[in-house]
């Protein structure tokens, strides 16, 4: 499909959308409805195509990319009504005989760009707030995980019209024309250095956005910390997917006292997850693609490996591997590693850490191990961090009620539960005054007693 008929679908949505059929609830939860319907139908189908992509078996498959798609519907169709009730507020005491209220209006045209790594629920989960908000959605899978892509295409193209929502093939060139277009609202899933090209493309036309990127977030664990706990949080949170997820522990901040503990430790949670040879383990995942084999290849300093290291290349294996000791200026700390390589940092005090992580980017999550609760009060007022976990790695990104998104440079914006249906939502304020009484009469031009009055006023 090229750029013309980009331009097509764009002027067909604004039509559809135009007509007024996906303001209407009853719409948007049949839309929800059948949303859910197809998937179960195509479940097998999904996950299949999910392993082709990640090798990823079908209980993994459907624990981290359909289970929670499936939940969103439900919270969604449970709450759709009251998200969408126009919300009454308090009108100041001088513009008596007026009401004041706040409506939910969809935007519009939204175009939703997803990533490879969780390739179904993150197409999904926005899509599923852009149809509960009311709008139509042009969605563009990415085409690294062509497999997933091509179901989901199956999925949303034979179910729904194209005018309101439509998935788009295609590579940089296809995705540059769908940010060329003036759509209604972006929402982008990825890394920092493509958000930063789509922020771009938003500002030509002032277009609002979401952004959830990534970065290095930090697990700290403290010298109070349960370490046989930490270890089997952080190696699970850090491994799954081969440490393809935006939100795993990038790096391990250990205290001094700690590390031959923690480390021994961690090795011995690896080992009871995976076995003797995670190359064998059924539930071991493969680097999406060869690009993404050598750039992680490159990182595994063969002097600092304590753990791990082995590698098939054919295969796209990359063993569980830890890495010590590391320095905050060694290669493997400069970007995000988005694999199955764990660095660990020893630490003597907390304000040396915060200082450190304060003075990188903004990491998408933060993870502290500590039953300390000044050492919680301290970490989480003074470091700035999308969102995160007190004694448990990834999990906050599950819950319906916590919104998830980043902070500086791991994005913008949030979704998940009702902050989905908000993301996708312009909060239309309204004042509504009677036009029998004027509470204004006072303050026109040939009202010359206005200020006098004013000033005896406490408001």
């Amino acid at each position: 499909m090229g750029k013309i008929s980009f331009a097509g679908l764009l002027k067909s949505q604004q039509e559809f959308f135009r007509s007024g059929h996906t303001r209407d609830l009853n719409f948007r939860i049949e839309a929800l409805t059948k949303l859910k319907n197809i998937i179960e139908v195509r479940e097998e189908e999904v996950l299949n195509a999910i392993y082709e992509d990640l090798h990823k078996v079908s209980v993994d498959g459907y624990a981290t990319e359909i289970s929670g798609v499936y939940d969103e519907i439900k919270y969604a169709l449970g709450n759709i009504h009251s998200w969408a009730k126009p919300e009454k507020v308090e009108t100041p005491v001088f513009l008596l005989s007026s009401k004041s209220y706040v409506q939910k209006d969809p935007y519009g045209v939204t175009l939703i760009i997803a990533p490879w790594n969780y390739p179904f629920q993150l197409l999904m989960t926005p899509l599923i707030g852009a149809i509960a908000a009311g709008n139509t959605a042009i969605l563009k899978p990415s085409e690294i995980s062509a497999n997933t892509a091509a179901v989901m295409e199956k999925i949303i193209n034979k179910a729904y019209a194209k005018e309101y929502l439509h998935v788009v093939q295609g590579g940089v060139v296809e995705t540059q024309a769908l940010l060329d277009l003036p759509v209604d609202y972006i929402f982008y899933t990825g890394n920092a250095a493509v958000g930063k090209i789509v922020m771009s493309a938003a500002a030509k036309n002032l277009t609002p956005i979401t952004l959830e990127l990534g970065g290095k977030s930090p697990a700290i664990v403290h010298e109070d910390a349960n370490l046989t706990h930490a270890a089997r949080k952080i190696a699970w949170g850090k491994f799954i997917n081969a440490g393809q997820t935006c939100i795993a522990p990038d790096y391990v901040l250990i205290h001094t006292k700690r590390k031959d503990e923690f480390l021994k430790e961690l090795k011995k949670a690896i080992h009871d997850f995976y076995g003797e040879d995670a190359a064998a383990h059924p539930r071991y995942c493969r680097i999406i693609n060869d690009r993404h084999f050598q750039r992680l290849s490159a990182l595994l300093d063969t002097k600092k490996i304590v753990y791990g290291g082995n590698t098939h290349p054919a295969d796209r294996y990359i063993e569980p591997t830890i890495l010590y000791p590391v320095e905050w200026n060694d290669p493997v700390m400069r970007d995000e590693i988005f694999g199955p390589v764990l660095p660990l940092l020893l630490y003597y005090g907390l304000d040396d850490i915060i200082r450190k992580i304060n003075e990188r980017p903004k990491p998408l999550a933060l993870y502290l191990f500590s039953d300390d609760q000044l050492v919680q009060k301290k970490i989480t007022a003074e470091i700035s961090y999308g969102g995160g976990a007190i004694n448990n790695t990834i999990f906050h990104f599950v819950s319906h009620f916590l919104p998830f998104g980043g902070v500086g440079a791991s994005g913008m914006g949030s979704y998940h539960g009702k902050a989905s249906f908000d993301t996708f939502t312009h909060f239309k304020s309204i004042l509504q005054s009677s036009s029998r009484i004027d509470p204004l009469a006072l303050r026109y031009p040939n009202k010359s007693f206005l200020m006098k009055i004013l000033q005896k006023i406490k408001w």
